[in-house]
């Protein structure tokens, strides 16, 4: 399969396995059924096979809007630690100047009692711009001994504190657009879940129940491509252990078995070991909510619970599935193996734990539970790629 997949419109898929409620998950896959709704007697209304890829289209969108919320987020959570930094040294170097600041006037106070240079020392103490500060470096070579020592102490830390000043304000106008971003991202994801609130509440019965119907298919149809993926992986697996009875010919034969066009090894032990963990973190999950932004440990979005998961493992992934689809080595579907990060589609905003036989542990969309699932839940062109992290 190719690694790059024309993107399809999600909804909600079940697999049937620890799937907290079958029924929920029917009924939030109709939450967004708007337009069927608001047709005007006599308008001709869409027919439920669009009215379904609305409904895909505004989960998808909300989906992306969440990881974009999630990067700004993330982005705004380091930039407040950066600007938070820079003026604790602001005023670590504001002090220290004040210090220098009451050394070079103990020596202003001194030349006006003896009535001599009042003026020369007077121009550090009232230097505010760069031009002062070269004013400064003129009159420094009118001094000698302890009180030039003293100027020059102060007007390397006046020159350093401005310096600061100066990072410190561009990383608060930097935090500004974070956090401008991460409103944007908010309200589109908040939006997008209030239309769902209200197409729900004009859906009637027999939309929800057809529409239910085409959900059960799609399931079948899933079920059965995991189960041809398993198929495939177990194939491959008889083929690798045959090929290594056989002693001398077990590397050609391994490696052809194993490697298929793409060259991507088999997963050694210590990856095994690190996605059994991982794997047992996600399973425990099964059954929490889906919220957006989430990262645990009451509920997730997809990309928190994916980066959570290989937490437990001590594995480090970034925060968004956009980060998370360059966090390790891309392989084949047909060679995916437990642990591996499935990826969905071509704007890549959906992710999933691979668990074996054509199954993942995933946390769908909002109103939906973290569940076991075919990764074709939503049809083999969704699958964008096959990650093992690093």
């Amino acid at each position: 399969m190719a690694s790059h997949r024309k993107s399809r419109t999600p909804g909600t898929r079940v697999a049937g396995i620890r799937t907290p409620a079958l029924a929920t998950a029917a009924l939030t896959s109709v939450a967004l059924l708007s337009q069927t709704a608001d047709a005007a007697p006599g308008e001709d209304r869409p027919s439920l096979e669009e009215v379904e890829k609305k409904v895909g289209d505004l989960y998808r969108q909300a989906e992306s809007a969440t990881e974009k919320y999630n990067a700004a987020k993330e982005q705004t959570t380091k930039q407040r630690k950066r600007v938070d930094t820079l003026l604790d040294d602001v005023a670590q170097r504001t002090q220290e100047l004040n210090e220098a600041r009451a050394e070079l006037g103990s020596y202003a106070a001194a030349q006006y009692r003896t009535g001599a240079g009042l003026p020369d020392t007077a121009t550090f103490l009232l230097a505010e711009t760069p031009q002062d500060i070269f004013d400064q470096r003129q009159v420094l070579d009118r001094m000698t001994g302890r009180q030039k020592a003293a100027a020059d102490d102060y007007v390397t830390r006046q020159t350093e504190t401005m310096k600061k000043r100066q990072e410190a304000t561009e990383s608060l106008r930097t935090l500004t657009e974070t956090q401008g971003d991460l409103k944007t991202a908010k309200a589109t994801v908040q939006k997008k879940l209030a239309d769902a609130r209200e197409l729900l509440s004009k859906l009637t019965a027999e939309e929800k129940a057809r529409l239910a119907a085409i959900e059960r298919r799609k399931q079948e149809e899933a079920a059965r491509k995991a189960a041809e993926l398993a198929r495939q992986q177990a194939e491959q697996e008889q083929a690798r252990e045959e090929a290594a009875q056989q002693g001398g010919g077990a590397s050609e034969g391994s490696e052809a078995g194993s490697t298929g066009s793409t060259g991507t090894p088999p997963a050694d032990s210590s990856y095994g070991t690190k996605a059994e963990k991982a794997l047992a973190f996600a399973r425990a999950q099964i059954g929490k909510p889906y919220v957006w932004g989430a990262t645990g440990p009451g509920s997730y979005d997809c990309s928190g619970l994916t980066q959570a998961a290989w937490k437990a493992a001590g594995v480090s992934l970034p925060r968004t599935t956009y980060d998370q689809v360059n966090a390790g080595t891309t392989v084949p579907v047909s060679q995916a193996q437990p642990g591996d990060l499935v990826f969905f589609y071509d704007d890549v905003t959906h992710v999933g734990i691979y668990i074996g036989n054509g199954m993942m542990i995933h946390a769908p969309k909002p109103g939906t539970y973290v569940r076991e699932e075919s990764v074709y839940y939503d049809g083999d062109s969704a699958i964008h790629s096959i990650v093992r992290p690093a």
